[in-house]
């Protein structure tokens, strides 16, 4: 093993901070295309996850013709969804209201205006208006053509 005395180590430090600084400041500037589409733009940050609200890895699903569908779902104070689960990963945002999510395995979840939803894959689950107006969400299912985003089961047995 070499040993470094402190000046071979100084100089190295030195160097390595004189290539630094230019790379640091390559990533930081704007990419062109960023700062003549977005310059406008403020970003607020929701989620940055693995897991979704049960825990679960999230997953992508590796076969077949990837298709996303977008939708805008409003359940009336105490309706529901009903019983469900989803073979491919979904991604909501909480336009208002407030919706409460129990899974098959106990996991209870409240969401409310503002907030995302990283659902759950493959566990039965429904979600309830809890609240008293309208919940509103916009939900995207990143799918997979010809496989159901949604499949409709009976409540399960405990």
């Amino acid at each position: 093993m070499t040993r470094l005395n402190c000046g071979a180590a100084g100089k190295m430090r030195g160097h390595a901070r004189a290539l630094m600084l230019p790379l640091l400041l390559l990533l930081a500037a704007p990419s062109p295309t960023f700062a003549r589409d977005y310059a406008q733009a403020t970003v607020e940050k929701l989620a940055v996850t693995s897991t979704n609200y049960a825990g679960q890895a999230l997953a992508y699903p590796d076969s077949g013709k990837a298709e996303v569908t977008a939708l805008v779902v409003h359940l009336p104070p105490g309706a529901s969804t009903g019983w469900h689960k989803h073979p491919v990963p979904v991604y909501a945002y909480m336009l208002e209201g407030e919706l409460t999510i129990r899974t098959e395995n106990g996991v209870e979840k409240r969401f409310v205006k503002g907030e995302p939803i990283i659902e759950v894959m493959n566990l039965l689950h429904n979600g309830i208006n809890t609240g008293k107006e309208t919940a509103s969400l916009v939900a995207f299912y990143t799918g997979v053509a010809g496989v159901p985003n949604v499949i409709r089961a009976d409540a399960p047995t405990r």
